[in-house]
């Protein structure tokens, strides 16, 4: 075991899968010679050659569409979206032919592609350098969605997407790639954006995709969240003082409904947290999902906390964030409804 953060644990996970298996190709903007824009691919070129690690043109479309005829002719393919921003020139070959491919050729071809990009904020990067666009690919059919919260996830759950016959939009909250960072060099540093750094195995492991995590056991309200927010959960159960239960979602596609739903049926109050803007964001679906399946046993409201329904404002990203307090009053605010 190493003491690995979230970028070594995605570069461990490409380097381990590129001296596994000779149909692993990584490819995108700046991720050769340089090593990717947060050093995730560093050193992979100089150890595997400009024909396995190689650097595109800016072209996302093109990125993508290089992808699926790769994944079809029988290659494993890593594509790297620099930003998550960046995403949405690609977005008709993601929804259009690589969500659809196995389903349209009845099964007779598949493109196991892994699409990874950064997302989310917390660096600074302003409005084209810090959306959560997730909560659009999980409505998209035949394409499963994962963002991990920890090094030793982020490795597991990489390797399982590249190992996937399926694809998968593999997105890597960047605000916990390298802390700490609080935000405003005027502020002392906060617990809840220091950046996890754990132990994580050298070798290959896999985490199955499909499955949440109770990072945190407790009887009085389930609190369910993913990526950055599962850190930023932690404090504000502190914060409230609540006896919650913290579930890291995970695989957003497909879903864990199962432990998700076995936690609120035990604890009968619910809140729900995520980065991107709220109207229509993924809390929408987990919540419904808890309302369908749970109804019974709720004792208060599902509460949502999220980003604003805005642009992503610049000059206030640390006041948009879910922060401890408002997560904290929100869990005040289901323990005391009746």
């Amino acid at each position: 075991m190493a003491q690995m953060n979230m970028v070594h644990a995605i570069n461990s996970a490409l380097d381990v899968m590129l001296g596994r298996d000779p149909r692993v190709v990584v490819f995108g903007e700046d991720v050769g010679y340089f090593g990717g824009v947060f050093r995730c691919t560093d050193g992979l070129q100089r150890k595997y050659g400009e024909h396995r690690v190689l650097d595109t043109p800016i072209s996302e479309g093109g990125i993508v569409a290089t992808a699926i005829g790769m994944g079809v002719n029988g290659l494993r393919p890593v594509a790297e979206i620099q930003f998550a921003d960046y995403i949405y020139p690609a977005f008709d070959q993601i929804v259009s032919e690589l969500a659809r491919l196995r389903y349209r050729t009845a099964g007779d071809f598949c493109a196991p592609v892994t699409i990874r990009t950064p997302c989310g904020g917390g660096i600074r990067g302003g409005q084209t350098h810090s959306q959560s666009p997730e909560g659009v690919f999980t409505h998209v059919c035949g394409i499963k969605v994962v963002m991990p919260s920890n090094p030793y996830d982020a490795k597991g759950l990489l390797i399982s997407s590249i190992e996937d016959e399926d694809p998968v939009v593999f997105f890597e909250p960047k605000r916990i790639y390298n802390g700490p960072f609080d935000g405003d060099p005027h502020k002392p540093a906060l617990p809840w954006s220091a950046h996890p750094k754990g132990e994580v195995p050298e070798g290959h492991y896999t985490i199955p995709i499909g499955k949440a995590e109770i990072v945190r056991g407790g009887s009085d309200v389930t609190l369910l969240t993913y990526g950055t927010m599962v850190h930023v959960a932690a404090a504000a159960v502190e914060l409230a003082g609540v006896d919650a239960e913290i579930i890291d979602v995970r695989t957003l596609v497909p879903l864990d409904v199962d432990t998700l739903c076995t936690s609120v049926c035990k604890t009968g109050r619910c809140v729900i947290v995520h980065e991107a803007t709220r109207f229509s964001g993924f809390g929408a679906e987990l919540s419904a999902t808890i309302q369908e399946e749970c109804f019974w046993h709720l004792e208060a409201p599902i509460a949502r906390v999220t980003g604003w329904d805005t642009p992503y404002p610049h000059a206030f990203e640390w006041d948009y964030f879910p922060g401890p307090a408002r997560i904290a009053a929100a869990l005040r605010g289901v323990m005391e409804a009746r």
